[in-house]
């Protein structure tokens, strides 16, 4: 059998096995297991064995559960709804300013998690409520947070961005520092085009058509004291300052991505016990079960992953697709096309983490071939499965916010989360035609 045929074999059998609503984990490992005994033979059982323990054997791994018990910790304090606060006073003379801060508080709070779905439900249960009693429409509250919370896997720290670091052996460092410019530009992508939903909706054109609220009733603009807005900085500048310590321990090279996690958590800690008060033993083991139990479900694709990645490498499936789309006489932006739909659709029915470590074994080749710098595709790669996020049927960040607030109709949040796939799709071209946008910074701070 050509690698092609057992290639197709085995997405096949993996696909079917999804298709039965098996977890994602143990699809991955029932199908990297048949794959051995069918193409390496049973005599190569132990192999599984062995790479399954060698694969989570990394020190490197280290920083995902730590970086999930940081968002863990601020998940459970008063820290949103701080980060919204203070968004909110300083935006307040803006149209569409309410709006524009559970943005920027997304951004901030995805800067102490990683996580697209923590960023989401922690903003959203402070500024849905908050936009909806001011009058802004279901679909400008719900699409402002779900588009938010996509932030969360690319502005660092950034779980998505630490596996592609290690699945194609690339500098985390440098994949974090290519995410910062573009995360900073989507979130002003995603304010202006706040601006602009609610300048069509003042005019009437979007509350004609949808039959929502009357747009009206959204509060022209609000003020507030100078001595407010510098008061509320003073809750949010030592979350800040922790941001800037960690990422800046970890850039400047004073650390390993594990160690600034692990300073990060305990910093984190230490910070919300003192400033809300709130910590007891009760929350703090509810913290520990919670990230330990994200964590186990991370790790676990991970190490089947990597297994079916590796079986996949000794089959020369991915080495042979390489080769044959490099040898194509085509451009190969279009390839890079074909590969970003391909991404797209499986955003459809998957979460980043399963699509980082399934796909990037056999498209890291193809990239390497083709002359695309890998950090710069790392960061694509991720702008693209934010997308996935906010798409049907699984686009997780649309469920987040409907359980937050259950008596919006989904059809609502779906269509005001469709602007921002928009939005992200045509990020992917500007930063195709900018690449230096994102490369610009690693090569600064690295030399490479």
């Amino acid at each position: 059998m050509s690698s092609f045929a057992t290639g197709i074999f085995i997405v096949v059998a993996l696909l079917a096995l999804l298709a039965t609503g098996m977890p994602i984990a143990f699809a991955l490992g029932l199908t990297a297991l048949l794959a051995v005994l069918l193409f390496l033979g049973p005599a190569q059982l132990d192999f599984f064995g062995d790479f399954v323990f060698n694969s989570l054997n990394n020190f490197t791994l280290l920083a995902i559960p730590l970086f999930i018990f940081m968002g863990a910790v601020f998940g459970g304090s008063k820290a949103s709804e701080d980060l919204f606060e203070a968004g909110h006073m300083w935006l307040s003379r803006v149209r569409g300013g309410l709006a524009m801060s559970s943005v920027v508080a997304s951004a901030l709070f995805a800067a102490l998690c990683g996580s697209s779905a923590a960023t989401a439900a922690a903003i959203g249960k402070v500024a849905i409520p908050e936009m909806r009693k001011r009058g802004y429409t279901n679909r400008v509250s719900t699409g402002a947070v779900v588009a938010g919370g996509t932030l969360g896997i690319l502005i660092p720290p950034s779980v998505t961005l630490i596996l592609y670091g290690i699945a194609t052996e690339q500098s985390i460092g440098q994949l974090f520092m290519g995410g910062v410019v573009p995360g900073l530009l989507i979130t002003l992508f995603f304010c202006v085009w706040i601006s602009i939903a609610i300048l069509l909706e003042r005019r009437g054109v979007v509350a004609a058509r949808s039959g929502t609220q009357e747009v009206e009733n959204i509060a022209e603009v609000e003020s507030f004291p100078w001595k407010e807005r510098f008061k509320i900085l003073l809750k949010v500048v030592p979350f800040i300052a922790l941001i800037a310590g960690v990422l800046g321990a970890l850039y400047l090279g004073f650390a390993t991505p594990s160690e600034a996690a692990a300073v990060g958590a305990f910093l984190a800690l230490v910070l919300v016990t003192v400033m809300y008060r709130s910590m007891t033993w009760k929350r703090f083991s509810e913290i520990l079960l919670e990230s330990t139990g994200e964590s186990t479900m991370v790790m676990m694709i991970v190490a089947f992953s990597a297994v079916l990645g590796t079986v996949m490498s000794f089959l020369a499936i991915p080495q042979d697709l390489a080769l044959l789309i490099a040898e194509l006489e085509i451009n190969r932006w279009w390839i890079m096309f074909i590969i970003n739909v391909f991404l797209l659709v499986l955003g459809f029915f998957l979460p980043p983490v399963s699509i980082i470590l399934m796909v990037t074994p056999v498209l890291f080749p193809i990239i390497t071939a083709l002359e695309f710098d890998p950090i710069w595709f790392g960061v694509i790669m991720t702008i693209n499965m934010e997308m996935g996020l906010i798409t049907p049927p699984v686009g997780l960040n649309l469920y987040v916010v409907k359980g937050i607030a259950p008596d919006i109709p989904l059809s609502d949040i779906l269509i005001g989360s469709i602007p921002y796939v928009v939005i992200l799709g045509l990020s992917l071209v500007f930063f195709s035609f900018f690449p230096g946008l994102i490369t610009w910074l690693p090569e600064t701070l690295f030399a490479r």
